[in-house]
């Protein structure tokens, strides 16, 4: 399978992969989100079934919430270098939340049973967005997708992870990392930030939202 990538290298804006033996845009960027606003609440349910609210999971330094899922080679890129982030960050009081909001039904290995299979090898709650209004709730666009909160649960950076891609470097999260050192720091967010560029999120029939 030959892949071709058409990229916006500043700012946010659509990001197409497209398959040229299948013709589907497979990629997406983050959509703009405005720093400061406050998190979307939820409750939703891991792989198991067992509930869980954004406020009970909320670091006391700051949250993570980043959309992820289990087939996506942007997400399997990065998800050793998640875990690692995840670790080292939860003694200092910040708290990762994986969600996934990809349909089960096109994509069967974002079921529930599989996703709480890949919850088994994580330090951290990773979520079922079953109806994808969580997904809708944050703008989200694309896996992986973070949102790092501050401590108040304002949005404090919303952007990529680091700038690897997969088929290169090892992922670092270098730059969700910097960011998340920043706000540990008390320095004010930073207004620019890369996007995100991953697989885009497989929506359910009439779900897609018009970004």
């Amino acid at each position: 399978m030959v892949l071709s990538v058409a990229i916006c290298a500043r700012g946010f804006g659509a990001v197409r992969l497209a398959d040229k033996k299948g013709g589907k845009n497979m990629a997406a960027s983050s959509n703009p989100v405005e720093l400061g606003s406050q998190a979307p609440n939820f409750e939703l349910a891991d792989g198991e079934g067992r509930p869980a609210r954004l406020r009970d999971l909320a670091g006391s330094a700051g949250t993570l919430v980043i959309f992820i899922c289990n087939h996506c080679p942007y997400v399997l890129h990065m998800r050793d270098a998640l875990q690692r982030y995840a670790l080292d960050y939860a003694p200092r009081g910040i708290r990762v939340i994986g969600i996934n909001p990809n349909d089960p039904v096109a994509y069967p290995q974002e079921t529930p049973e599989h996703i709480a299979e890949v919850a088994r090898h994580l330090s951290f709650p990773y979520l079922v967005d079953a109806d994808q209004k969580v997904a809708l709730s944050y703008n989200a666009a694309c896996t992986p997708d973070p949102y790092l909160y501050d401590s108040k649960l304002r949005l404090y950076y919303h952007g990529q992870f680091d700038a690897t891609r997969p088929g290169g470097a090892p992922a670092t999260g270098a730059d969700l990392r910097a960011a998340t050192d920043r706000l540990l720091a008390g320095t004010p967010a930073a207004v620019a930030a890369s996007p995100s560029i991953g697989c885009s999120i497989k929506w359910k029939r009439g779900n897609a939202p018009k970004y």
